[in-house]
């Protein structure tokens, strides 16, 4: 029995997929449940298992085409072995069967000719000696058509590749795009202390590792700022639909991270109910299955503002894009040790800079100023997170 390989059901937002990679060719086996292809969506990437083991016997769409949900890609022969033959050849046509004269089919079953294969130019179709020779002939080689223009030549050691675009990149690319070219688009920056968070890294990391699990990190203090700040400045936790502003009652934060295949923006939910420990672990695992390519569509979708950290690749400043439909988004920088001054001393800090981009159609300089200040007030005095002051 021979069973249809499919696309899977796509997401209404998504209008079609490409063959990102097959992990088989025909005649290999398959065990059931084993990924034989991978389906690429411009959001994430889609695995199909086998539904039952037996060997593939026909691959429909390549790597590259593009796709349809549900779309017939494959065919697999269930319970064949691999080695086996598992498509029916179809019956040569024996000489003795043919219009021809006993010479001419003496030598077609001389030279193990197929004779469904020969076409004759006699009389009636009558098959003659210079057909078999035509037939035994190899096939000329077309010749390429010389270019209208001849490349330059390259000079040794300099090459080039030319790669397509992976859906997820071209997905990228029109995304930033629109958020230049359909919003109002202005980016306001300050400067943070980060030693009041080092310090409490420092001391509590090994007791808040033991206890939960996770390293402490910073983006916890990022996460926990940005919701507080975010409860004061509604605006900056709404969206524009139409001529109507979208104002939201919950705080899913968006967080940038780079993978493999490009930048993805995976959702942390109700970050307002969320520990440091809760935000770290989630964060984590996100950040994994980026890798992997194990993000889900439910994991890219939704998000009221979005927080990127440039400073772990050693970006000191960035003027972050925003992430429509959000009508803001927060950039941390590289940790970098300055001379500040400080009750009139001047004194070596660890200092980074924060930029906040903002849609100017919904958020104010002011609310958007205030927004940044205080993010920066609770940075750098952490008990106020605790005490909610």
């Amino acid at each position: 029995m021979t069973i249809e390989i499919v696309v899977p059901v796509l997401p209404e937002s998504v209008a079609d997929a490409a063959v990102a990679t097959w992990h088989k060719r025909p005649g290999d086996a398959v065990e059931r449940d084993e990924v034989i292809v991978e389906i690429e969506t411009d959001k994430v990437i889609l695995e199909v298992p086998a539904v039952e083991s037996g060997v593939l016997v026909e691959i429909l769409e390549e790597e590259g085409a593009t796709v349809l949900g549900q779309q017939v890609i494959g065919r697999l022969k269930v319970g064949a072995v691999a080695g086996e033959e598992t498509k029916d050849k179809p019956a040569e046509v024996s000489a003795e069967s043919v219009d021809a004269s006993p010479a001419v089919r003496r030598l077609i079953a001389e030279k193990g000719l197929d004779a469904s294969k020969i076409t004759g130019t006699g009389k009636n179709g009558l098959i003659t000696k210079e057909d078999v020779e035509k037939a035994l002939a190899p096939a000329p080689v077309a010749k390429a058509a010389a270019p209208a223009v001849a490349p330059v030549a390259l000079q040794a050691g300099r090459t080039e590749k030319r790669v397509a675009m992976t859906r997820l990149r071209k997905r990228i690319a029109e995304r930033l795009l629109e958020a230049k070219n359909s919003t109002a688009m202005l980016t306001t920056f300050n400067e943070i202390n980060m030693k009041p968070i080092m310090d409490i890294r420092k001391q509590y990391k090994d007791v808040f590792e033991e206890r939960h699990g996770i390293r402490l990190g910073f983006m916890s203090f990022y996460v926990k700022a940005v919701v507080e700040a975010l409860k004061r400045y509604p605006e900056v936790n709404a969206s524009i639909d139409g001529t109507d502003i979208v104002y939201h009652n919950y705080f899913d934060v968006s967080i940038a991270i780079s993978t493999p295949r490009g930048l993805v923006t995976p959702v942390l939910r109700d970050c307002d109910t969320m520990s440091l420990a809760d935000i770290e672990k989630n964060i984590r695992e996100l950040a994994l299955k980026g890798r992997d390519g194990k993000l889900s569509i439910e994991d890219l979708t939704g998000g009221n503002f979005t927080v990127t950290n440039g400073g772990v690749f050693g970006s000191l400043m960035s003027t972050p894009i925003i992430n429509p439909p959000q009508s803001a988004i927060l950039g941390m920088h590289k940790i970098q040790d300055r001379p500040m001054a400080v009750d009139g001393q001047v004194v070596i800090q660890p200092m980074m800079y924060l930029a906040l981009s903002y849609d100017h159609r919904l958020v104010d300089g002011k609310e958007s100023v205030g927004f940044l200040v205080t993010i920066k007030e609770l940075l750098e005095d952490p008990t106020r997170l605790l005490l909610d002051v």
